[in-house]
C-alpha cells in the first residue's frame, strides 16, 4: 500500500480591504494623482460649506447695514464697524438675555447629567430586579412624537404636583422637563454595560458602597460619554425655541433664542447680525473644548491604580 504525500496548503491570504478602487488601481500613478486631487476638493468643499456661513456671520456682525445690503461678500468694503457689537450688547439688553441663556443651559446641562449619569448606573451597575423593564419602558418613550407632550407638559408645569404653585417664567419649568431625555440614558447605560466588571467587584471587595463606587470608578472611567452628553445638552437648551417660549413668557427671563425673533423687526441689520453672533460663542466654544473627549482613549485611567 502506497502512501502519497501532498504539500500542505500555502496560507489563504488575508482578505484585502474592498473599495471602489483595488489596490492595483492604487498603485497606478495617474489613479493616486486623480484621488488626491478628488480628495482635497472634497475636503475644501466641506470647509467652505461648514465653516463659510459662521465666517460670514462673524464678518457681518461687525460690516455696516448698507455694506452688507449691498456688496454681501466684500471683505469691508468700507471699513469695519465694532459699535455694532457694543450696540447690541448694551442697548439691545443682548447681555441680559445671553445671561438668561447661559443659565437656562447650565441648569440642562446639570439636571440632564444628574439623571442620566444615576439612571445609567443603577440600571447597568446595580441592576435591579426589575432593570430590563425599566429599560424597556425608557426606550418606549423615544418613540412618542415630542410634540404630544407638549400640552399635558404645559399642564403639568401650570399646575405641578406637590407645589401647589405654578413655574412659570421660572427656568425650573425649562430645567426640569429637559431632565427626562430617554436617549441620553440610553446612551449613558450603553456606555457603562461596556465597563469592566472585574473593576466594580475590586472596588466592592475593597469596601465601596454604591455611591463611592458611582463617585470615584464609575465617573472617571466615563469622561468620553460624560463629554458627548454635555455637548448634546448644552447646544439643545442653546437652540431650543418653542418650549421656552411656552414656560417664560415675561421678556425678562427668556433666552436669546426666544427674543432675537422677536427683536428682529425693531433694530437695525448690523446690529441684529452683531447679536446673532454673540450668540453663537458658546455653541463653538463648548464644541471646541468637549470635541477632545471625543478622540481621547484613556476615559480609564483615573480608575485603575497601577
Amino acid at each position: 500500500m502506497s502512501l502519497v504525500l501532498r504539500r500542505p496548503a500555502p496560507p489563504a491570504a488575508e482578505p484585502e480591504d474592498r473599495g471602489i478602487l483595488s489596490q492595483a488601481d492604487w498603485r497606478r500613478p495617474t489613479v493616486r494623482r486623480g484621488m488626491t486631487v478628488v480628495q482635497g476638493v472634497l475636503l475644501v468643499a466641506l470647509l467652505v460649506v461648514g465653516l463659510a456661513p459662521l465666517l460670514w456671520l462673524a464678518k457681518a456682525a461687525i460690516t455696516p447695514t448698507q455694506d452688507t445690503l449691498r456688496e454681501p461678500l466684500a471683505l469691508f468694503p468700507n471699513g469695519v464697524d465694532w459699535a455694532n457689537l457694543a450696540t447690541a450688547w448694551t442697548r439691545v439688553e443682548i447681555s441680559r438675555y445671553f445671561g438668561n441663556t447661559v443659565v437656562i443651559a447650565a441648569g440642562s446641562w446639570f439636571v440632564q447629567l444628574l439623571v442620566a449619569t444615576t439612571g445609567g448606573y443603577a440600571l447597568s451597575v446595580l441592576r435591579p430586579r426589575y432593570g430590563k423593564l425599566i429599560t424597556g419602558l425608557v426606550m418606549a418613550t423615544l418613540f412618542v412624537p415630542a410634540v404630544v407632550l407638549l400640552v399635558p407638559l404645559y399642564l403639568t408645569i401650570l399646575d405641578p404636583p406637590l407645589l401647589g404653585h405654578s413655574l412659570l417664567n421660572s427656568f425650573w419649568a425649562v430645567w426640569l422637563p429637559a431632565g427626562a431625555s430617554a436617549f441620553n440614558l440610553v446612551l449613558v447605560k450603553r456606555f457603562f454595560d461596556n465597563l469592566p466588571r472585574e473593576v466594580f467587584e475590586a472596588a466592592r471587595v475593597d469596601g465601596a458602597g454604591p455611591f463611592r463606587l458611582f463617585w470615584s470608578i464609575v465617573l472617571p472611567m466615563s469622561k468620553p460619554i460624560l463629554g458627548v452628553v454635555s455637548v448634546f445638552a448644552v447646544i439643545a437648551a442653546w437652540k431650543d425655541f418653542l418650549w421656552p417660549m411656552l414656560v417664560l413668557p415675561d421678556p425678562q427671563v427668556q433666552p436669546l433664542s426666544v427674543r432675537l425673533p422677536a427683536l428682529a423687526d425693531y433694530i437695525e441689520l448690523d446690529v441684529f447680525l452683531a447679536a446673532l453672533a454673540i450668540s453663537t460663542l458658546i455653541p463653538v466654544l463648548i464644541f471646541l473644548v468637549f470635541q477632545r473627549m471625543f478622540l481621547r482613549g484613556a476615559g480609564m485611567g483615573g480608575a485603575v491604580k497601577g
